[in-house]
């Protein structure tokens, strides 16, 4: 019986240096063409493996204390199970944003709120409350600006972009402090879904509005609720959409990136403002026809 053999594929030829060379150059292919200075992400993007796991739907390793337990989110899952489940993420939560907490990030979180209540009147205006914050923060010595990240659709994964703040310090970080911190003002946003469950809806409620924290941290929480998220939408018979999967969440921040402190771009509706009050001088002065001189008495309307 004759057999068939598998062709190789065309990577298998090439040695392990230009593998790595196609991998990085592809990377920087994603990269958006905003003004700003270029990063491909060498430091702080999805690596290899952790996109093939995306593409396979399987989260990447994580140790016992940070790994939800099996999936508990079926209605056939008891009241016990849902609460274990519930009380791992919960878990996970707590240690990524409050007990990881730094001295260098709890001041810096504290800035950011204190420009966030100071600029309130942008609550409406997403990217530019964001450029007042970064502003504010460059103003007292941070190194703060605005990341752009864009990324192709590949694999299954739906095209998008996203803008946040980073800080990067300047001063060395002390040993196990992140030297780059992701600063998003409307972080909780990002995790609303359609008919929550009751558990989802209490875990919501532990994601702060604004997150400021390092890269490990926000991997975590971007993770434990994509799958908190995709349990409660099984629990209701949904599935969850392309855009609150844990692969094109992870890119919003991770993915490669341009970086800006442009503190006010381009606006046509403020191009328009602006020509406008230029050529309020010129502007053509109107007067009522007739009843140039006051009316006395009754005024009397004819109908017919």
């Amino acid at each position: 019986m004759m057999g068939f053999a598998r062709p190789k594929r065309g990577s298998n030829l090439l040695d392990d240096q230009a593998k790595a060379r196609l991998v990085r150059s592809d990377l920087r292919r994603l990269s958006s063409d905003s003004s700003g200075s270029e990063h491909d992400g060498e430091d702080d993007s999805p690596c290899l493996s952790e996109l093939v796991h995306g593409f396979l739907e399987v989260e990447p390793e994580d140790s016992a204390a940070n790994r939800p337990p099996a999936d508990c989110g079926s209605d056939s899952d008891s009241d016990s199970d849902r609460a274990a489940w519930t009380d791992a993420i919960a878990g996970v939560l707590e240690e990524a944003l409050v007990r990881n907490a730094d001295s260098y990030r709890s001041l810096l979180l504290s800035h950011v709120s204190e420009a966030i209540e100071a600029f309130s009147c942008l609550k409406s205006d997403k990217p530019a409350l964001r450029r007042k914050v970064m502003s504010h923060l460059r103003e007292i010595g941070y190194n703060a600006a605005i990341c752009k990240t864009k990324w192709d659709s590949s694999g299954g994964l739906t095209a998008g972009s996203y803008e946040f703040i980073d800080v990067v310090r300047s001063e060395p970080p002390a040993c196990g402090s992140p030297s780059r911190y992701f600063v998003d003002v409307d972080f909780d946003g990002h995790f609303a879904i359609a008919r929550p469950a009751p558990e989802y809806s209490r875990l919501l409620q532990r994601v702060p509005r604004v997150f400021v924290g390092g890269i490990e941290d926000l991997k975590r929480t971007v993770r434990a609720m994509c799958d908190a998220a995709r349990r409660s939408l099984k629990s209701r018979g949904l599935s969850l959409p392309p855009w609150r999967k844990n692969r094109y969440m992870q890119n919003k921040w991770l993915a490669p990136y341009r970086r800006t402190t442009n503190p006010s771009p381009a606006s046509t509706f403020a191009q328009a403002a602006a020509a406008s009050s230029s050529s309020a001088g010129t502007a053509v002065k109107c007067r009522s026809v007739g009843f140039d001189q006051p009316l006395s008495g009754r005024l009397f309307v004819r109908t017919r």
